[in-house]
């Protein structure tokens, strides 16, 4: 079982930056493709960004894009996500998660996922 903890969230203004860590104890992140989703109130969670296990594969939604870069740093058992520019749009509660599905493929949806953390704000003011 691994067990994982996001920090770095908060209350930022529009167009500053943020960077959410999330860090894997009781087992090795370089096991596992990790994902950032986030999720706001009656909403679904979304995948934010993903990558493989070796970190050379990358996913990201449309609406992040070019803003969002998800890294990871194996030998430390933490996964980044770095966000600029944020809008309020991004306003939301991010978690970390893991996946086994696949070496090759990204995990997508959050049912490919077997762990996650307990999430972190992030808040967004206009």
């Amino acid at each position: 079982q691994v067990q994982l903890v996001e920090s770095g969230g908060g209350l930022v203004q529009t167009g500053e930056s943020l960077t959410l860590s999330c860090v894997a104890s009781q087992g090795r992140l370089s096991d596992w493709a990790v994902g950032w989703f986030r999720q706001t109130l009656g909403k679904q969670r979304d995948l934010v960004a993903a990558t493989l296990w070796n970190g050379e594969d990358t996913r990201y939604s449309d609406s992040v894009k070019g803003r969002f870069t998800i890294s990871r740093n194996n030998a430390k058992n933490t996964a980044y996500l770095q966000m600029n520019r944020l809008e309020p749009e991004d306003t939301a509660v991010y978690y970390c998660a893991v996946s086994r599905y696949s070496s090759t493929i990204i995990p997508l949806f959050p049912a490919m996922y077997e762990f996650w953390g307990q999430g972190t704000q992030v808040t967004v003011s206009s």
